[in-house]
């Protein structure tokens, strides 16, 4: 092949579509502005309508009565009705091990020829407004409730009653929660006693040194 030609090769273009939640985790390049197109779907009450019937569609639910749970919880997910209709069965599921027992459970499920038979749950437009309260109850807890916070100041969780069992919870003559009370104040060490700055002690006084009193000479005898 000369320098001057070059094979021609048409690559061709494949569209690629991809659905998700969050990008953000993503490869940075595969989802820069040229290479992905991003759109942001933000359903309509319409949208989340057809969705919702599209659930309980077997469940024996009115249009009517879809529209009331949808505009009764107007900033859920998609996934939140789903949830709605999941409680329900779960029930049932609670209930069938509330009557077979702990105990006689794994007879019934484990190495059996027949398998249990579960009747299909009815429901209702209030049952699911009260289970879709439910919800939103337990998603205000999670976002209001600082677990490491609630420990330490008592036990949150244990209700406005001041008690954990939920029979007593709002019960009237629930003992009142009790009152709140300062924490002990911190303990604080005594303050240092002073050290005395080192004082070296006074010199001795050495005597001036006195010279011995001169002896006196002695007369001596001498024969000579």
């Amino acid at each position: 092949m000369l320098r001057s030609s070059y094979k021609e090769e048409t690559i061709p273009r494949v569209p690629i579509i991809c659905t998700g939640n969050d990008f953000s985790t993503l490869y940075a390049p595969l989802i820069r502005d040229g290479r992905m197109e991003k759109y942001y779907w933000n359903p309509s009450r319409d949208d989340r309508i057809g969705v919702a019937t599209g659930i309980f569609k077997d469940d024996g639910i009115s249009g009517a009565d879809v529209e009331n749970i949808v505009d009764s919880f107007p900033g859920q997910s998609i996934d939140f009705f789903g949830a709605l209709r999941a409680r329900v069965y779960d029930d049932a599921v609670r209930e069938f091990i509330s009557g077979t027992g702990l105990e006689g459970l794994s007879k019934k499920l484990v190495n059996v020829r027949e398998k249990p038979q579960f009747p299909k749950p009815t429901m209702n437009v209030n049952q699911l407004l009260e289970y879709g309260n439910r919800l939103v109850q337990e998603q205000d807890n999670v976002k209001r409730i600082q677990l490491a916070d609630a420990y330490l100041d008592g036990a949150e969780l244990a209700g406005t009653g001041g008690t954990s069992m939920p029979e007593n919870q709002g019960a009237t003559g629930a003992p009142p929660a009790p009152a709140y009370q300062a924490p002990a104040p911190a303990y604080q060490a005594p303050a240092p006693t002073p050290v005395p700055a080192y004082q070296p002690p006074a010199p001795t006084p050495v005597p001036a040194y006195e010279a011995p009193a001169p002896v006196a000479p002695q007369a001596t005898n001498s024969f000579w």
